[in-house]
C-alpha cells in the first residue's frame, strides 16, 4: 500500500460519534478545503517519511479535537504544524482551519520531547479519528472495543507499509491494544494526566538522551531524502 492509497482508505471509513479529519468538515473552525488540506498533510509527511526511510513510530490512543482533528497529522497540533515540517525536511504542512491556532498540552509534550531525541518518527494512534461524546463533537471520548476492531486493517496496513524496527506505544491503553493485535513496543506513559515527567523520562531512556530540555527546532536541519 503507498501514502496515497492509505490515505484514500482512511478517507473512506465513517463511524458514528467519531470525527474522521481526512473526510469530515467541521462546520465550526474548518476552512471550506480542509479535509482535502489534511489528506495532503498526512500524504506530504508519509511519503517522506518512506523516503527518508523512517523505521520508528510512535502510537498513541487515539486523536483529541484541539490536535489531529485539526491538523490532519496525529499528536501534531497547529502550534507544532512548522516542527512536523522541519522534522522531515520542510513539506510543508499547512493549516486546515480558520481563526486562532490552537494547542493542545498533549502534542505540546510530544514535541518537545521530539526537539531532545531530533530523529524523525511516524506518529499514529491506535485507533485514526476522533472519538466525542455524541452531544459534543468538540469533545474527547475513549473509543470502544468495536470501534477499534473495525479499523485494524488501517493500523495493520500502516505498520506494514512503514514496517518499523522500533515501535514506541504511548500510555497504557494503546500498550494493551498492540499487545492484542502481536505488536511488540516499548511502553511509556501518557503525558497527560500528571505523567508529564514520567513519559519524558520514559522517552529519553529509550533514546539515550539528556532530560535538559533545550529549543532546538530552530536548528533542526532538514532530513536528506534518499532517492
Amino acid at each position: 500500500m503507498t501514502p496515497s492509497e492509505f490515505v484514500s482508505a482512511l478517507q473512506a471509513a465513517t463511524l458514528p460519534s467519531v470525527f474522521n479529519p481526512w473526510r469530515d468538515q467541521c462546520s465550526a473552525h474548518d476552512l471550506e478545503d480542509a479535509p482535502a488540506l489534511r489528506r495532503e498533510n498526512l500524504r506530504l509527511f508519509l511519503e517522506r517519511a518512506l523516503d527518508t526511510q523512517v523505521t520508528t513510530m510512535w502510537i498513541a490512543r487515539d486523536l483529541g479535537y484541539r490536535g489531529g482533528r485539526r491538523t490532519g497529522v496525529p499528536l501534531t497540533d497547529e502550534v507544532h504544524l512548522p516542527s512536523a515540517s522541519a522534522l522531515l525536511g520542510d513539506i510543508g504542512l499547512v493549516r486546515a482551519t480558520d481563526g486562532p491556532i490552537v494547542a493542545e498540552r498533549t502534542a505540546a509534550v510530544i514535541w518537545r520531547v521530539l526537539a531532545r531525541v531530533r530523529q524523525p518518527v511516524v506518529l499514529w494512534n491506535v485507533f485514526p479519528f476522533h472519538p466525542h461524546m455524541a452531544d459534543d463533537p468538540m469533545s474527547n471520548r475513549c473509543h470502544t472495543r468495536a470501534e477499534r476492531d473495525e479499523t485494524w486493517p488501517l493500523l495493520e496496513a500502516l505498520i506494514g507499509m512503514i514496517q518499523p524496527s522500533k515501535i514506541v506505544a504511548i500510555g497504557r491503553d494503546a500498550s494493551i491494544a498492540l499487545g492484542e493485535l502481536g505488536v511488540a513496543a516499548s511502553a511509556v506513559r501518557h503525558p497527560s494526566y500528571g505523567g508529564q515527567a514520567e513519559f519524558m523520562a520514559g522517552m529519553y531512556d529509550l533514546y539515550d538522551v539528556a532530560s535538559v530540555d533545550q529549543p532546538l527546532f530552530d536548528r533542526l536541519e532538514p532530513v536528506a531524502v534518499r532517492h
